[in-house]
C-alpha cells in the first residue's frame, strides 16, 4: 500500500501507509504539519517552559508543571510501554520531528512569540496527554470544599455540588439495532470541553492493511483513543466524573542535608532539587521541587506546611498508551473491551457495538481505593487511614438492553466519585432516543442541538408565588410561564430567563463573600471563586436549608423585577456568543476575512450544552469540541463535525470551514469525497522558464525513471545494471513509505530532473551524521541531454526554494559519492558547506563513501550559515 495523504472537502486527512509504523510516523508528519503551534505549546506545558514564549501569565502553570513532575512522570510511563508500543509512539514522533519546523514556518504564532521548534523526545506525547488531562479530575475543587469548611464549617463541605462538571464533560448515546431502521447500532455523542483555536480534536482516518480506523485524535497523541470506527466496531467515550487523584496536607522540616516530611509512620525523607522557570520580558523564577512519599509538592512550603499531590501515573507508572495502539486493531466488542481494561487515566465511561450485535457499556481507568475523606478534601498526611489501599477492580460496567445514554450523571460510575452532573442532559437524551424505534444516524443531529433546558424549572417555580409585582414584570412572567424552555439562539424569552438567573446568581453570592480571595496559588484561583460556584451549584442552593439567612424568594423577585424593567431583550444568541480560547488570544478570523456570527443556541444543561459563566457572563468558551455519528450499518454513512477545521493555522482555508454547520448542531459526512494532497509546486523564473515539481508515479513514469538512472551520467546512482522490474520494485518501495518522496521536474512541460527527498532519521544516510529536526535529505538527478550554460545552478536554486519555501524543511543534507568531483563542486557553488566523509552502508550491504554538504535557510539579514 502507497503511503499517501488524501484529504476530503474540509481538508480532514485521511492516510494511508504500508504498515502501523508508517501509518504513525505519517501521523506524525500531519500533526506536525497541520497543528504545529499548538502541540508544541501542548508539549513545552508538560515541561513547564511555556513561560519563556509567553510571558508572566504562564508562570503560574510552568510551576505547577515543574512541581507536580509531569515531565519526569511521562518519561517514567514511556519507560513502562512494552517495545511494540514504545516503537509505535516513537514513530509517530520521529514524524513530528520531521515535519515540526516545516510546520512552524505556516504558524504564525511561532514568528509572533520568537518560539523555535525543539526536538520531542520519544516520551513527549505522553507528557502532552499528561498536561491535557491532570486537571481533568478537578483535585483542586477539594481546595474549595477545604475552605468552604474551614470558614462556614463542615456540615458546608458539600454545600456547593454542583452535580456538574466546571471543567470538561459530554453526551454520549448507543442506539441498539431494536430501535435502529437498519437494524444494527448507532453510537453518537459530543464531548464537551473547552473550545479552544485550535480545536481539541481533529478529525482523521488511517488505514494500512492491518486496519482502516476514522476518528477523533488529540493532536500530539498517536492513534484514535476516544473515540473511532473500525469497520466492524464503533467505540466512545464520556468522562466518568471519578475522583482518582488526592491532596494532602504536608508537614515538612529541613535537616542538615534533606528535606523530611511527617507521614503515619514519622518522618521520612522527602526528595527535594530546585529548578529555575525562564520567564519572557521578566526575571527567572526559582523553585524548590519536592516529593513526599504520598507524591509530589504542588503548594508551599511555606512554614513547614505544604499540599502534595498523588495521581495515578506517578504511582503506577502507568498511563495506558498501550491501548491507544489496541484499539486500531480492534474488530468486536470483546477487542475493545479487553484493550479497556488497561485505561489509567483520565477515567471514562464506555460505549461501544459492533456488527455482530456485540454491545458494550462500562467505565475504564485506575481509581484507588481510600477513604471517602480524600476524595471531599485536603487529608493530613500524617494521620493514618489515608493511604492508597489497591483499586477499584473490577471497573462497574453494566447491560445493554436498550438505548442508553452516558452524560456524566451519577449512575454507572457513581461509586467512584464525589460530584456528578445534574441528571437533565442524560434524562433528555433517554427520553429522546425512547420516543422511536427507527433511527437512522441522519436523525442524530435532531438529538445534538436539542436546546430544551431541564433546570429551568428550578428557577421559574420561585417566581409562582411572588405578589405585588409590577405590570411589566407579570407580563415578563407570564411570557416565561409559557415558554418552551428552549434555549434557542433566536428566542428572547430564553434571553430574558438567563438574564433573571444571571440577576439571582449575582444576588446570592453576595451572601458568601466571606469565601473570597482564599490563599491558594494563582492556577487554582478559577476553582476558588464563589460567583463560579454559585452559578454551577444553583440549583442545590436554592433547594437546601443550609443558607437559611437567604431569602431566596426576595432575590428572585429583585432578580424578576430587574430584567423586567430593562426589556425587551435580545435574542439569546445575541449575547450567548462562542468565544474559542487561544493562548495568544489570536482571532478566530484572518485580517482578510469576512468574520460571520457566533451566536449559539443551548445552555449549561441543555444537550447542545454551551457553557457560559451565569452570574457573569453569556459568553461560551466551553461547548461541544466534536460531533459524532457512527454508523454499523454503512460505516460510510458516519458523519462528524468540529468547531473550527481541519487546520490549526489561521488563513488556512480549513482553518474554520466547519463552523457554520457547528453552529447550526449539524454534521458533515465522513466518507466525504477525498482527493489526494499535491505536494508538488509550480514556479515560473523570468529568463528560465515555469518548473513544475510534481510527485512521481511509479507506474506512470517507470520508462523515464528507468532510462534515466540506468544512463552513463547516473553512475553514481548505482543502478545501471538493474533491470526495468528491479528499478520498478524500488521506486514501488519509496512511494510506499512515507519517509521518502520523488518528484519529477518539468521546465516548461519537458521533464528535466528527478528529485528524491527523505528523512535522515529513517536513512542509512541519518547514522553518519547528527541528524537535527527538520532535516531534508536530498539526491538530484538532471536529465541526460545537451549542456546547458546556468541550467543546472539556476534549476537547483528553485529546487532549494520548494524545499525551503514550499515544504518548509529548515535543512537541507546531501550525499554524493566523494568521487562525484563535479557535483560536490556544483553544491559548494550553490552555497552548500561541506561536512564529513562517512561511509554509507545500506539495507542490501552495498556502500559507498559520501560526501555530507549541508544548506540552511538564509535568515533575514543573515548570510549563510551551515
Amino acid at each position: 500500500m502507497n503511503a499517501r495523504v488524501f484529504r476530503d472537502s474540509y481538508g480532514v486527512p485521511h492516510l494511508q501507509a504500508g504498515d502501523p509504523l508508517a501509518l504513525v510516523y505519517l501521523q506524525g508528519v500531519n500533526a506536525a504539519r497541520d497543528r504545529a503551534w499548538q502541540i508544541e505549546l501542548d508539549r513545552r506545558r508538560c515541561l513547564g517552559t511555556s513561560a519563556a514564549f509567553l510571558g508572566a501569565e504562564a508562570v503560574g502553570w510552568d510551576v505547577f508543571a515543574r512541581q507536580a513532575r509531569l515531565a519526569d512522570t511521562a518519561r517514567r510511563c514511556f519507560e513502562s510501554l512494552d517495545g511494540e508500543t514504545q516503537e509505535w509512539v516513537t514513530a509517530y514522533v520521529d514524524g513530528v520531528n520531521h515535519a515540526l519546523a516545516g510546520g512552524a514556518r505556516r504558524a504564525p504564532e511561532f514568528a509572533e512569540t520568537g518560539l523555535a521548534p525543539q526536538v520531542w523526545e520519544p516520551w513527549a506525547p505522553l507528557g502532552i496527554w499528561l498536561a491535557v488531562h491532570i486537571l481533568f479530575a478537578g483535585f483542586p475543587s477539594k481546595l474549595w470544599r477545604t475552605h468552604v469548611a474551614s470558614v462556614l464549617g463542615d456540615d458546608a463541605l458539600e454545600l456547593f455540588s454542583s452535580e456538574g462538571p466546571h471543567g470538561s464533560g459530554s453526551n454520549g448515546w448507543l442506539i441498539p439495532g431494536t430501535h435502529t431502521a437498519s437494524g444494527q447500532p448507532i453510537v453518537a455523542g459530543d464531548p464537551h470541553r473547552y473550545i479552544e483555536n485550535p480545536g481539541v480534536y481533529q478529525q482523521l482516518r488511517l488505514t494500512c492493511p492491518e486496519y482502516d480506523v476514522f476518528g477523533l485524535a488529540v493532536p500530539g497523541i498517536p492513534g484514535l483513543a476516544h473515540f473511532g470506527h473500525t469497520g466492524t466496531v464503533a467505540w466512545a467515550i464520556t468522562n466518568a466524573m471519578s475522583d482518582y487523584q488526592d491532596l494532602y496536607a504536608e508537614q515538612l522540616r529541613r535537616t542538615a542535608t534533606r528535606v523530611e516530611a511527617l507521614g503515619p509512620d514519622g518522618w521520612k525523607p522527602a526528595t527535594a532539587h530546585t529548578e529555575v522557570v525562564e520567564v519572557a520580558g521578566g526575571d527567572l523564577v526559582e523553585l524548590e521541587v519536592i516529593e513526599t512519599d504520598r507524591g509530589p509538592v504542588i503548594t508551599g512550603p511555606e512554614d513547614g506546611k505544604a499540599i502534595s499531590l498523588r495521581y495515578p501515573p506517578r504511582v503506577t507508572g502507568k498511563l495506558g498508551f498501550e491501548v491507544m495502539a489496541r484499539l486500531l486493531r480492534a474488530t468486536t466488542v470483546a477487542d475493545v473491551d479487553a484493550a479497556f481494561d488497561d485505561w489509567v487515566e483520565p477515567v471514562n465511561v464506555v460505549l461501544a457495538a459492533d456488527t455482530a450485535g456485540g454491545l458494550l457499556h462500562r467505565a475504564a481507568g485506575v481509581v484507588p481505593r481510600r477513604a471517602r475523606a480524600n476524595m471531599l478534601r485536603v487529608v493530613p498526611a500524617w494521620e493514618p487511614g489515608h493511604e492508597w489501599d489497591g483499586w477499584h477492580t473490577p471497573m462497574p460496567r453494566a447491560d445493554v438492553d436498550g438505548p442508553v445514554a452516558m452524560a456524566n450523571a451519577r449512575e454507572l460510575a457513581a461509586d467512584l466519585g464525589v460530584e456528578f452532573a445534574a441528571p437533565h442532559r442524560a434524562d433528555r437524551i433517554r427520553e429522546l432516543v425512547n420516543a422511536r424505534r427507527d433511527w437512522s444516524v441522519d436523525d442524530m443531529p435532531s438529538i445534538h442541538r436539542d436546546t430544551y433546558l431541564g433546570s429551568a424549572g428550578s428557577v421559574l417555580d420561585l417566581l409562582t408565588d411572588l405578589d405585588g409585582l409590577s405590570s411589566e414584570a407579570v407580563a415578563l412572567r407570564n411570557e416565561l410561564f409559557g415558554w418552551d424552555r428552549h434555549m434557542d439562539a433566536t428566542s428572547t424569552t430564553a434571553s430574558s430567563y438567563a438574564a433573571i438567573r444571571k440577576a439571582l446568581v449575582s444576588r446570592l453570592t453576595d451572601h458568601f463573600t466571606m469565601l473570597e480571595n482564599p490563599d491558594v496559588a494563582d492556577i487554582f484561583t478559577p476553582w476558588m471563586d464563589p460567583l463560579a460556584h454559585v452559578s454551577y451549584a444553583l440549583e442545590n442552593l436554592l433547594a437546601t436549608d443550609l443558607v437559611p439567612q437567604v431569602n431566596i424568594a426576595w432575590l428572585a423577585r429583585e432578580a424578576l423585577e430587574e430584567v423586567a424593567a430593562n426589556s425587551p431583550r435580545p435574542p439569546w444568541g445575541e449575547t450567548h456568543q462562542l468565544a474559542p480560547l487561544h493562548a495568544l488570544r489570536g482571532p478566530v478570523f484572518a485580517p482578510s476575512e469576512e468574520p460571520f456570527d457566533l451566536g449559539l443556541s443551548g445552555d449549561h444543561h441543555c444537550v447542545m450544552s454551551t457553557s457560559s459563566l451565569p452570574g457573569l457572563t453569556d459568553v461560551s468558551i466551553r461547548a461541544s469540541a466534536a460531533r459524532y455519528a457512527w454508523d454499523l450499518a454503512d460505516r460510510s454513512a458516519s458523519s462528524w463535525i468540529v468547531p473550527l477545521g481541519a487546520s490549526g493555522v489561521l488563513g488556512d482555508p480549513h482553518h474554520h470551514d466547519q463552523l457554520p454547520l457547528w453552529l447550526q448542531g449539524s454534521l458533515a459526512p465522513v466518507d466525504d469525497q477525498v482527493t489526494r494532497e499535491d505536494r508538488g509546486h509550480e514556479h515560473t523564473v523570468d529568463g528560465f522558464g515555469t518548473v513544475r515539481i510534481e510527485e512521481a508515479d511509479p507506474e506512470r513514469d517507470l520508462d523515464l525513471i528507468h532510462e534515466w538512472v540506468t544512463a552513463e551520467r547516473a553512475v553514481f546512482w548505482g543502478m545501471q545494471s538493474l533491470s526495468r522490474d528491479e528499478i520498478a520494485e524500488i521506486y514501488r518501495f519509496l512511494d510506499s513509505v512515507p519517509t521518502h518522496h520523488v518528484y519529477v521536474v518539468r521546465l516548461d512541460g519537458v521533464p528535466v530532473a528527478l528529485l528524491q527527498t527523505y528523512d535522515p532519521q529513517a536513512d542509512p544516510v541519518g547514522a553518519a551524521y547528527d541528524v537535527e529536526a527538520g532535516d531534508l535529505g536530498v539526491h538530484l538527478l538532471i536529465a541526460p541531454g545537451e549542456a546547458r550554460s546556468g541550467f543546472t545552478g539556476r534549476l537547483i536554486e528553485v529546487l532549494i526554494a520548494f524545499i525551503f519555501e514550499h515544504l518548509g524543511n529548515p535543512r537541507i543534507v546531501v550525499d554524493p559519492d566523494v568521487r562525484n568531483t563535479p557535483a560536490i563542486a556544483r553544491f559548494q557553488r550553490s552555497g552548500f558547506a561541506l561536512g564529513p566523509e562517512a561511509k554509507i552502508v545500506h539495507p542490501d550491504g552495498s556502500t559507498k563513501t559520501a560526501q555530507l554538504a549541508f544548506r540552511r535557510k538564509r535568515r533575514p539579514g543573515r548570510g549563510l550559515s551551515s
